[in-house]
């Protein structure tokens, strides 16, 4: 009797941490007691690049019309917006996505995302991951949080900088301002051809972020990996509000392409980009939020939006919601340039807590014209 009664005891406990090891659904969840979080990586479209701005400006002194909010107490002071991360180029900003979701469940909220990460700076060193301005490949990055805090939600953006989205857009304004010829023909040509290897890549790092996580005892479905897509920062031809002709794109509006470049972009490449990467976490069997018509009306020179002045302060409803193009004698940074602003990453933190009262599924994510961040709705792909 006392060998069964220790027996019986010994399997009860065992039951007990069975059970304590599963949820409800009999899913495996890893032993962390620290608190929930979410975990967004990758790169500058999810870092926060560009939280320094609400909406554009073309006034070049002070706060620039109210849009730059670095600008406290008479001077510049970018790290009151990006922290530490401006001065290694990062730029995690104070509005970045994951930042600027609402009523997210998770207690805690972490952005490891840095400024021109590419895959392979979220792979682990295990996997063939390179550091990225001082910091260590993303990967591991995440397995040290997985260890202390009990990770539900991994966000990822990345695949950009493999396509060499910074190549295409400096092309592309190169060929307005100064070759006066399309860039679409050559640059469809060269991200075509670099297509296949980035999203192999894309699939290499969800795989080793998987692995993080499983060497921190994370089992398969005991959280979920969220990939997006790029939001367009440049509208289509018809809806530019500075003409095609003379300097106004340049000088005033800050998005100097082509009508036909521009068009390409917005109904070619942003599309194509999204639709390849749906591909990739079908294939790889994680959820999908697709970006590509999130700032529809709030782009760059959008006919639905205007500048800032200073008799029109930026507002979330009329104000442009990406980056205008800077250059290194204007405003900011360049590296900013066509990236979502304050107003955009306050958008897409709200596509990111829409998708997250979903368990499954790929989600497509649209802002309504002339409305602020709260506005955008979410409907499900077929």
């Amino acid at each position: 009797m006392i060998g069964s009664s220790r027996g019986m005891r010994l399997g009860v406990a065992s039951l007990t941490l069975l059970l304590a090891f599963f949820n409800g659904s009999g899913t495996a969840h890893a032993a962390v007691t620290g608190p929930t979080a979410v975990v967004s990586m990758g790169d500058s479209y999810i870092s926060g690049e560009a939280g320094r701005w609400l909406g554009n400006s073309d006034d070049y002194s002070g706060s620039r019309d109210g849009t730059d909010r670095a600008y406290v107490g008479g001077s510049y002071q970018p790290t009151v917006v990006y922290g530490p991360t401006y001065n290694s180029g990062c730029d995690r900003s104070d509005t970045a996505e994951v930042d600027s979701a609402p009523g997210l469940s998770q207690s805690t909220r972490i952005n490891i995302a840095c400024s021109g990460a590419t895959t392979a700076n979220v792979l682990r060193a295990a996997d063939g991951g390179q550091s990225f301005k001082g910091e260590a490949p993303q990967a591991d990055q995440l397995a040290q949080i997985a260890a202390t805090d009990d990770v539900q939600t991994i966000v990822l953006s990345i695949g950009g900088n493999d396509l060499g989205f910074s190549d295409v857009i400096t092309t592309c304004v190169e060929d307005y301002e100064i070759w006066y010829s399309y860039c679409n023909p050559s640059e469809q040509q060269a991200i075509a051809s670099a297509l296949p290897g980035a999203m192999s890549a894309v699939g290499n790092a969800i795989d080793s972020v998987n692995a993080a996580m499983a060497s921190d005892g994370y089992a398969p479905g005991s959280y979920r990996i969220i990939l997006q897509s790029y939001p367009s920062p440049i509208p289509r031809s018809s809806e530019n509000r500075y003409a095609e002709s003379g300097w106004s794109r340049t000088d005033t509006g800050g998005c100097p392409f082509w009508n036909g470049d521009s068009d390409w972009a917005r109904n070619t490449l942003i599309p194509e980009i999204s639709s390849a990467l749906r591909n990739v976490a079908d294939a790889k069997g994680v959820q999908f939020l697709d970006l590509e018509n999130a700032l529809q009306g709030h782009e760059v020179c959008s006919t639905h939006d205007q500048l800032a002045t200073s008799t029109q302060p930026p507002s979330p409803a009329t104000s442009e919601w990406a980056r205008f193009l800077t250059t290194g004698a204007t405003q900011g940074t360049e590296q900013e340039s066509f990236h979502p602003n304050a107003y955009g990453q306050q958008a897409l933190g709200n596509c990111l807590a829409l998708i997250t009262a979903h368990s499954s599924g790929d989600w497509s994510c649209t802002d309504t014209p002339g409305q602020g961040p709260s506005a955008m709705s979410l409907s499900q792909l077929s």
